[in-house]
């Protein structure tokens, strides 16, 4: 049933390499069997591979490249667009903003920024998720999900800013163990130079104006400096670009960032989380 749903889902790119990879495999005079023995998979993976069953994974387009590619560099560049698939719908517009981004603010009320999940915490959450989905897509959607992590070490490197609910820190998924394996994580990305994590006290509400009411956000600064703000409300992706529509989001944004904790307050309180027995 998974293996049907992936046929019909599979996008350009998956169906592109299948048949790429099939017509370089035919032409090289070598079986599903003997291909797939080069570089460690059998012949049911290349089968479903040549069909989009279940569509190429990264490793295996790496694989793909060293063993028929020919040195014409085709895989290699499908990765990216492999991994873009892979994301919800909803997420392939903002992703590309994201992948060649200067800077990235967001603002979080619900789960850690898929930018800094660990892989633990992302297949907890995302295969704890409603509707359920099938095991093959779940990581497939971890494997999309840990390569946005590519941003933190690109050159030129990109100015990170995140800003977490105290809620989000104290809400596990899977485990406790998982949890503060995801905290320790945090802990280590907040201490990069081009990284800013702050947290936002469950006690701000009491302080008077709360100004992350509204709900999570993130703010882009592309390429050729333009602003755009990405909202998700139920499954359904928003991209603001207007510059009378950014400018209210991203003052709202900045009154949150000033409600905070401080940089170093909230990464000692994330250690202490961390840190904390459950």
């Amino acid at each position: 049933m998974a293996r049907t749903e992936n046929k019909t889902e599979a996008g350009g790119t998956a169906h592109l390499v299948a048949a790429l990879a099939k017509a370089l495999r035919e032409q090289q005079g070598l079986s599903q069997e003997q291909l797939g023995a080069k570089f460690g998979y059998t012949a049911a993976a290349i089968s479903a591979m040549e069909t989009c069953a279940q569509p190429a994974s990264d490793q295996m387009l790496v694989g793909l490249e060293e063993e028929i590619g020919g040195g014409l560099g085709v895989f290699e560049e499908a990765r990216k667009w492999m991994l873009l698939e892979k994301y919800p719908a909803r997420f392939r517009g903002f992703s590309e903003l994201e992948a060649g981004a200067v800077t990235i603010c967001s603002y979080e009320t619900l789960v850690v920024d898929g930018l800094f999940q660990t892989e633990d915490y992302a297949r907890a959450l995302i295969g704890g998720g409603y509707p359920p989905v099938s095991e093959q897509k779940r990581e497939e959607l971890v494997e999309a999900r840990l390569a946005r992590r590519a941003l933190f070490d690109r050159s030129p490197a990109p100015y990170i800013e995140l800003i977490l609910e105290e809620s989000v820190l104290r809400r596990p998924f899977g485990s406790w163990e998982i949890m503060r394996g995801q905290l320790r994580s945090l802990a280590e990305d907040a201490r990069r130079d081009n990284v800013c994590v702050q947290v936002l006290p469950l006690d701000r509400g009491l302080r008077g104006t709360y100004a992350g009411a509204c709900g999570p956000m993130k703010l882009v600064e592309t390429e050729d400096h333009q602003h755009v703000i990405y909202l998700e409300v139920e499954d359904q992706g928003i991209l603001v670009s207007d510059p009378t529509e950014v400018s209210p989001l991203a003052h709202r944004y900045a009154r949150i960032r000033s409600q905070a904790l401080s940089p170093d307050e909230s990464l000692a309180f994330i250690e202490q989380l961390a840190g904390e027995e459950r």
